[in-house]
């Protein structure tokens, strides 16, 4: 038998290779490691949505982007593959014999072993790319699919204003869409007939073939018919175009652009007509002839037409020939925005103070708040701080809380994590992820008193946390600085280990557990597959092998309450700000929703991000910024809260009358809540948006005027002031609670001021402006006036200082900065806080808190006067009475709060210069202090001037050596040192001053 004829197999024969099962290995892994990379990213977001109770949201989001994806992907990749494929298949059998073509044999045998991988790939890789473009115009979809009407009309077409807002983006995008499809699909059609003959740019006879002819025809033919669609939109896209003066359709467009537009379109269906005969009749002179005129008519029927008319015929009679479309604009506008209805009072505003002037505002007076969110954060820190893992903003927030049956003007923060904080060797995975998850409590103080030496008067704080506000649930485990992600639970019966909060009677700290059997916080990494997802989402292999993530373990992450809001309502723009209040026992954040649009026919567009920003936000370390994006309409549609404790995202349907809104709730009906959900407490801290009033008042300096003659002038224009004390960006809206004189009693208001718009440095005031803030009590019932705005107009002659005026008073005003220069002495700095404007006395009352803390080393602010002017007048005392006496020659009318007598704060935490590294001494607690607005004695000055420069010296003496016994009292928490040193202190100014006033004398 012989076996010189049995092959071997190829591994056993001589030089044979054995395909290795590497190769495959790797890619199956690459491909495997991909897939868990993209489902550490999607699934976990399934998991958080599903938490927090919006996965419907999420569903519908991604539903709708995959069917526009596949759509999109489909057309796409279809229409080139297509036409590719046609323009293969119907390809000559022989090529024209000429040298472009010999040329293009090489070409061709290039691409031949290619061409199926080619004519497979090119259409799918710009199928994905217009796939993922597709996928962006969810929402525009969404919108038309579920549009509500407005029952509004536009001037000019009479069309339902949904068709601007929610059908005409459609449109478009369709039209465009489609264009680039068939453009992209005739690019490829071009190239594959020119390389295979079918297609030819020289030599004799004919160019096409009759095949390419009549494919290369019909998509011209298409690409025609998408032109005239899209030129017949553009006449209703004019209704929002921007002009020179005004947004909207102008004379010339409406009587030369807009009939241009339709007879270009009909030029364009002409033109597809010529390409069809050129398919049916084998010439392409008429499709020729055809572009050429649509290529003339659009120059001159579409630009020299419309210009020759702005020309000859608007340009010499403008504001009369535009006066109607002005006059669009700005009803338009004003309705738009929500500034139709704004309350216009002619104010002639006294510039002389009268005794007892105030006496008819004696509620409003009393009320001025005199603490600056943007300076007392510091003041915050050292008194209320406690350790140096918590913080509080640069910026607090301003609210309203009933105290004693009072409604009092509060200044309050969250007393929130700062990982900062801790020292190098502390910061370990375990701490940051798994002891410090939550901070603890809020600090509240009055506005409008602060205790005798100057700091505020709290009337919540400390840790535990206790005072006026009574029980509620401290701990944050969610909010505006915590950690990237927290891993909260432990199985029952271990002893926790989450850092609740420091007591040295518990042996330095008490901990606690989240409690997770009764609180979806967060998704669960309980389970294997969980861990191995989220160790991937956030690169932490300690997530998969800590003894800390347990079978009880919640993984918190998208902490910041707006960033939650955001995430559950993407159709929503978020105001910048957001803000903490205590409601029914809980820790809320309240957030702003806006509905907004360009696409409002005739109205003005602004850019949001211009337009929101002042000198507080662009400080702020905790305001965000907004996306870049042009608003011609704005809704404050939604109102949201986050609980700080469970994270739970709740949205209350506000503005019930939205279209807008209504379109998006039959799109996610079950993700907004009625507003008769909001409880009464609830109402009682909302509060009128800042940003949509920034919008507003931005837009009132222009949109004041209600005639186009006004308007066409611009002789009445206003802007905003820039913030006299910073210099830098727009002065801020205030909130304050006082009465405009409309008004029978006082609100909670947010106000701003104008000044003469235009190139102009005069700096006096036009206008001031303020918006009924508060929405209900806590009964629940929404008041009538809330978001009522009202607009006090001042003479076109008026010479009422405005606030950069007011400013450079004070500091220029010898006596003023004899005082500050004073108060500077030693390591002392002296900060100016926000000037408030309000209506009162029949004029306008300027009032500035004036601080001082240390330049260096331990550094808070201290109020220690008060600045008041009203006209020409300045006022500068320790208190805000007697600097209004000063101004109103005595007597302002206006008693002391009977309260302020009787309020008592809460024990502040120790004052901490938060050393490095340094233990921290134990919490100590304070006497309880009564503010007072008493001025002290002044100390007799002596009456011998020989000797005022001697008594001058030593009183600067006296006031440097209490400064210094402060700032040190203060280092070593020793509060009753701290409080001799502040009268001694008190008394050396007050004999410096006097002696200083006797040498001048």
């Amino acid at each position: 038998m012989s076996f010189a004829s049995t092959p071997r197999p190829a591994a056993a024969r001589p030089g044979g290779r054995r395909r290795g099962a590497l190769a495959p290995t790797i890619v199956v892994l690459a491909a495997l490691g991909v897939l868990l990379m993209i489902a550490a990213q999607l699934w976990t977001e399934v998991l958080w949505y599903d938490v927090v109770g919006y996965v419907d949201v999420l569903r519908t989001e991604w539903l709708t982007r995959g069917l526009l994806f596949a759509g999109g992907f489909g057309l796409m990749a279809a229409g080139v593959f297509a036409s590719l494929s046609v323009a293969y298949r119907s390809r000559p059998i022989y090529a024209p014999s000429t040298p472009e073509q010999a040329s293009l044999d090489q070409y061709r045998e290039m691409i031949e072993p290619l061409r199926r991988l080619v004519m497979l790939v090119a259409p799918g890789l710009l199928g994905f790319f217009a796939g993922a473009a597709a996928s962006a115009q969810w929402e525009t979809v969404l919108l038309l699919l579920n549009r509500e009407p407005f029952g509004q009309t536009d001037p000019q077409f009479g069309l339902d204003l949904s068709f601007f807002m929610f059908t005409l983006p459609a449109l478009r995008f369709v039209v465009s869409f489609l264009m680039a499809v068939a453009i992209i699909a005739g690019i490829s059609a071009v190239a594959t007939h020119y390389l295979y003959g079918g297609l030819r740019l020289g030599g004799t006879g004919e160019r096409t073939t009759r095949a390419a002819r009549i494919h290369l025809a019909s998509i011209g033919a298409v690409i025609m018919l998408l032109v005239a669609a899209n030129y017949w939109l553009d006449q209703y896209s004019l209704l929002t175009k921007a002009g020179e003066r005004f947004e909207g359709a102008s004379y010339a467009d409406v009587n030369a652009v807009l009939p241009s537009r339709m007879i270009l379109a009909g030029v364009a269906v002409v033109v597809a007509l010529a390409f069809v005969a050129a398919a049916v009749q084998g010439s392409w002179r008429f499709p020729a002839i055809g572009v050429g005129v649509m290529v003339v008519s659009a120059v001159v029927v579409g630009g020299i037409y419309p210009a020759v008319v702005q020309r000859f015929q608007v340009a010499p009679n403008e504001q009369t020939a535009e006066a109607e479309f002005i006059q669009r604009n700005i009803d338009a506008t004003r309705d738009a925005f929500g500034i139709d209805d704004v309350e216009v009072t002619n104010y002639e505003a006294t510039l002389d103070p009268e005794q007892g002037a105030l006496r008819e505002d004696a509620e409003t007076t009393a009320s001025i708040r005199l603490l600056d969110p943007a300076v007392v954060s510091n003041s915050f820190r050292q008194l209320q701080q406690n350790k140096q893992y918590y913080n509080f903003p640069d910026t607090l927030s301003v609210d309203r809380y009933e105290i004693d049956g009072e409604q009092r003007d509060t200044v309050i923060a969250v007393r929130e994590l700062n990982l900062q904080g801790l020292g190098a060797n502390q910061r370990t995975w375990v701490n940051d992820h798994t002891v410090y998850t939550h901070g603890f409590g809020v600090v509240a103080a009055y506005g409008n008193t602060t205790q005798a030496d100057g700091r505020p008067a709290f009337f919540q704080g400390g840790i535990p946390s206790t005072g006026a506000l009574g029980e509620y649930e401290p701990r944050i485990y969610f909010g505006q600085s915590m950690p990237e992600y927290s891993i909260v639970g432990a199985p029952e019966g271990t002893d926790p280990w989450e850092l609740d909060f420091p007591d040295d009677e518990a042996g330095g700290q008490v901990n606690t557990t989240y409690p997770t059997d009764d609180i979806a916080a967060g998704p669960s990494v309980g389970n294997a597959w969980n861990k191995l997802l989220y160790a991937l989402k956030f690169g932490s292999e300690q997530i998969l092998f800590s003894d800390r993530v347990t079978t009880e373990s919640q993984i918190l992450y998208e902490r910041d309450p707006r960033d939650r809001v955001a995430k559950v309502a993407p159709y929503l723009t978020l105001d910048t700000r957001v803000y903490p209040a205590v409601v029914d026992g809980r820790v809320l954040w309240i957030v702003d929703g806006y509905t907004t649009s360009d696409q409002y026919p005739y109205s003005a567009s602004r850019p949001l991000e211009d337009i929101t920003l002042d000198s507080l936000t662009a400080r702020s370390d905790v305001i965000a910024e907004l996306a870049p994006q042009r608003v011609n309409y704005i809704r404050n549609s939604v109102k949201a809260t986050v609980d700080a404790y469970t994270g739970e995202v709740t949205l209350y349907a506000w503005d019930t009358e939205d279209p807008v809104l209504q379109t998006w709730t039959n799109v996610f009906p079950t993700a907004v809540q009625p507003i008769s959900e909001i409880s009464g407490e609830l109402m009682s801290h909302l509060r009128y948006p800042e940003d949509l009033f920034k919008v507003q008042r931005a837009l009132l300096a222009t949109y004041h005027v209600e005639t186009a003659a006004e308007y066409y002038s611009g002789q009445d224009f206003w802007r905003n002031p820039v913030d006299p004390v910073t210099e830098t960006q727009l002065q801020p809206p205030y909130y304050l609670t006082l009465q405009m004189p409309t008004q029978e009693e006082s609100t909670f208001s947010l106000t701003s001021t104008f000044v003469p718009g235009g190139n102009t440095d005069r700096q006096v005031l036009t206008g001031f402006l303020a918006v009924d803030a508060e929405p209900g009590d806590t009964a629940g019932e929404r008041r009538e006036g809330y978001g009522q705005l009202r607009l006090l107009e001042l003479p076109r002659n008026s010479t009422v200082p405005g606030p950069g005026q007011v400013q450079n008073a004070f500091r220029s005003n010898p006596d003023v900065s004899e005082s500050l220069n004073v108060l500077q002495l030693g390591d002392s700095q002296v900060v100016s806080g926000n000037l408030l404007t309000l209506p009162v006395g029949g004029g306008l009352l300027y009032v500035q808190p004036v601080y001082v803390q240390a330049s260096e080393g331990t550094r808070f602010p201290l109020l220690q006067r008060v600045l008041v002017s009203f006209g020409e007048e300045i006022g500068f005392a320790e208190t805000l009475e007697e600097a209004l006496d000063q101004v109103f020659g005595g007597d302002a009318g206006v008693e002391p709060d009977a309260d302020d007598g009787d309020l008592e704060t809460v024990p502040d935490a120790p004052v901490e210069p938060l050393p490095d590294g340094e233990e921290e001494p134990a919490p100590t607690t304070e006497p309880t202090t009564e503010p007072t607005t008493e001025p002290t004695t002044p100390a007799d000055p002596g009456t011998d001037a020989g000797d005022a420069r001697a008594r001058l010296d030593q009183a600067l003496a006296d006031a440097n050596e209490a400064l210094q016994d402060g700032q040190a009292a203060l280092a070593d928490n020793d509060f009753a040192a701290y409080g001799e040193a502040q009268e001694r202190l008190q008394d050396a100014l007050e004999r410096a001053i006097a002696a200083e006033a006797e040498l001048e004398g």
